[in-house]
């Protein structure tokens, strides 16, 4: 899944590809370079992040999903209903919800009804907030029990369990000790009976891995670190990830397989 960011002020790329013609090209690239699925998305929810408008959010998404449905399956990265709806109408394919629909009460709902493929991330609360709630006894364990009840919950609101695919929230509500750890045990997680998708990509607790305080690697120098959870991910059951440098991730996952006997 290549990450098409049409935002101002994500952790990563913010701005770089805000305009819709740049969002555009960069995901024809990213499609070129090998990425199954682009995610388009046009809110931050990098820690500390303030909501654009929901009319800001349509008028930055829109026309990047409706240009690049025409090269690729398109996902909707968006908490918010209003947007899933339009981009779907548009040509999206897959809804990527980040709050698991508790952000807002009508996307369970839609999703159901439209009958697509979603994404549902363990959340605890927005951007501005959720840092102050990376509270846990096992990280893991109430991960899976919180995952788990949403689970029960989506499924009761008509969502198809073939059409679900879970995300453990890596850098949402979690230090990078809690990302660590749910790392190591990703194939617990998978043990809930759903995919599992793995968003690492650049964050923080990558950038901070092997280096002393005050001299963590930028955003940008952590596309290694990236494709070796990547490779750990391809290992231990996961259904795909979430990346911004697919050449990278590719090539980790091409010498990953060679080394395991034969190629990709």
């Amino acid at each position: 899944m290549g990450v098409v960011n049409v935002t101002p002020d994500s952790f990563s790329d913010g701005g770089q590809w805000f305009q819709p013609e740049d969002a555009v090209a960069h995901g024809r690239v990213l499609r070129q370079q090998g990425a199954d699925v682009l995610d388009v998305g046009g809110e931050s929810t990098r820690p500390g992040a303030q909501r654009p408008t929901q009319e800001e959010e349509l008028r930055r998404v829109l026309p990047v999903v409706e240009a690049l449905c025409a090269v690729a399956p398109v996902s909707v990265d968006t908490m918010r209903a209003a947007v899933a709806a339009a981009a779907l109408d548009a040509g999206a394919s897959l809804v990527n919800d980040v709050s698991g629909g508790l952000a807002d009460p009508e996307m369970v709902p839609l999703v159901a009804e439209r009958g697509v493929a979603y994404v549902a991330m363990h959340w605890r609360g927005h951007s501005a907030r959720m840092q102050s709630r990376a509270r846990y006894d096992d990280v893991v364990a109430d991960v899976l029990r919180e995952l788990g009840e949403r689970v029960e919950q989506l499924l009761g609101a008509g969502v198809r369990p073939e059409h679900l695919v879970l995300d453990p929230g890596f850098g949402f509500a979690k230090t990078p000790e809690h990302s660590w750890e749910l790392l190591r045990r990703l194939e617990e997680l998978t043990a809930l009976g759903h995919p599992v998708l793995v968003g690492t990509s650049r964050k923080g607790f990558l950038g901070a891995v092997g280096r002393a305080a005050g001299a963590e690697r930028a955003p940008l120098e952590r596309d290694v670190a990236t494709a070796v959870t990547t490779v750990h991910a391809a290992t231990h059951g996961a259904w795909g990830v979430r990346v911004h440098d697919v050449v990278a991730t590719l090539d980790a996952l091409d010498v990953a397989e060679t080394l395991a006997g034969g190629p990709r």
